[in-house]
This record gives structure tokens, C-alpha cells and sequence, in this order.
């Protein structure tokens, strides 16, 4: 069964509590949430302030995508924060062997991303290290992109290295996830769909979840 994950970046930050609530009440399975520095992507989210306001209404887990330059610096924080996931970027850690290790020693499920651009094999050395791998389907940094369609090969493969070295790690896709698309990514072999627009910006996200769940 794919995991659904609806991203609070796409929510109505004027009634969090409400967004929140809907998908505690919906067959969502956890809260995707992006944190953006304004250095590793061109855009800034929101920080601890508003993880801590998605944390005290939550009641599934948090699943935190770092888009960030400078990760090291806050695993501590993030856990603190209510991160039951954390996901760092291929593309930003000089030393993602020593990251991975130290989120899972908060206790922390410990991910690593890939933009479009960056080649599934780069992930071979990394591939017992983590929990999840996170497969950028559009480039990050902003919500509402347009899926680019070579992310099916990559979950492909993907899914054939994981089969191949044994590893239990979970494959998401994250970015221009719909009804469109979803079932041919399940069907490539990804474990978690992020979906944003596609959620809050339906007539009836408790029923758009529901259908992307079935």
C-alpha cells in the first residue's frame, strides 16, 4: 500500500489548525513538510516556528524534507521539532555518511534526496545507510511544477538497486504528484507520494487523498 504524504507548503497558512486537522481526519499517512534556506534552492519556507505549530495538532508523523545548505547544524533541532523523518539532499552534504549517521542517532528515519538532475548509481555507497530515498520529480524550491516525466526510469532503478542489495529503504517522489501520475509511480515501485496542490488545491482533499491512497 503507498504511503500518502500531503505537504504543508501547499497548505492555507492562515488556517494551519484546520489543514492539519483535515489530514489527521483523512487517510493521509504522514505530514510532508519543506524547509527551504534560500542558499542550497532560490526560495524560503518557513522554520521551527510553524514545524512547532504543525507538531502540536499533528497526530501523524512528520516527514521533513531539508532543502538546505547546512544541515549538520540542526538534526538536533528538527528532532526537537517533531521530525520523525528527515531527509537530507545528496546534492548539499560533503559528508553524507557522517549526516545519515547522526540523524539516526536521535532516533530520526534517515533520508537522502536527489534533484532530477543527479543520477540514481550515486546513491550505491549510501544505499544501507538510509531509510528512505527521496526522488525529486520537479526541480525543488517552489510548489505547483510541472512532473517531469524521466522520474519513472529513475524510480525504476532505483527499485531495482534497493531489490538487489537487499536494502528495505523506502522510495518517495516528491513534486507535481496527481491523479494523473499516481499510479503509474506506484506502479514503478514508489513507496511514498508527496502531494501538495494536487491536495489542498482540490474541491475535496479528503477525497483526493483517498483515491491517490487507493
Amino acid at each position: 500500500m503507498t504511503l500518502i504524504a500531503p505537504s504543508i507548503l501547499s497548505a492555507d497558512f492562515g488556517n494551519l489548525q484546520r489543514d492539519v486537522e483535515m489530514i489527521n481526519n483523512s487517510a493521509a499517512d504522514w505530514f510532508h513538510v519543506d524547509i527551504m534556506d534560500g542558499v542550497f534552492v532560490p526560495n524560503i519556507s518557513f522554520g521551527f516556528p510553524v514545524m512547532k505549530a504543525v507538531q502540536k495538532h499533528a497526530k501523524k508523523p512528520m516527514d521533513v524534507h531539508l532543502m538546505i545548505a547546512d544541515a549538520d547544524k540542526y538534526v538536533k533541532t528538527f528532532k526537537e521539532n517533531g521530525a520523525q523523518v528527515l531527509t537530507v539532499h545528496y546534492e548539499a552534504c560533503t559528508h553524507l555518511h557522517r549526516t545519515l549517521q547522526s540523524i539516526r542517532a536521535e532516533g530520526m528515519k534517515a533520508g537522502v534526496a536527489v534533484n532530477p538532475h543527479t543520477s540514481i548509481s550515486l546513491l550505491e555507497n549510501v544505499i544501507h545507510d538510509a531509510d528512505l530515498f527521496l526522488v525529486m520529480s520537479v526541480n525543488p524550491g517552489f510548489g505547483g511544477q510541472k512532473f517531469i516525466p524521466n522520474t519513472y526510469l529513475k524510480v525504476r532503478q532505483l527499485r531495482r538497486m534497493l531489490d538487489e542489495t537487499g536494502s528495505k529503504a523506502l522510495i518517495e517522489v516528491d513534486g507535481g504528484v496527481d491523479l494523473t501520475n499516481f499510479r503509474q509511480l506506484a506502479e514503478a515501485g514508489a513507496d511514498v507520494l508527496v502531494a501538495g496542490n494536487a491536495v489542498f488545491g482540490a474541491k475535496d482533499p479528503v477525497q483526493t487523498i483517498a483515491e491517490l491512497k487507493s
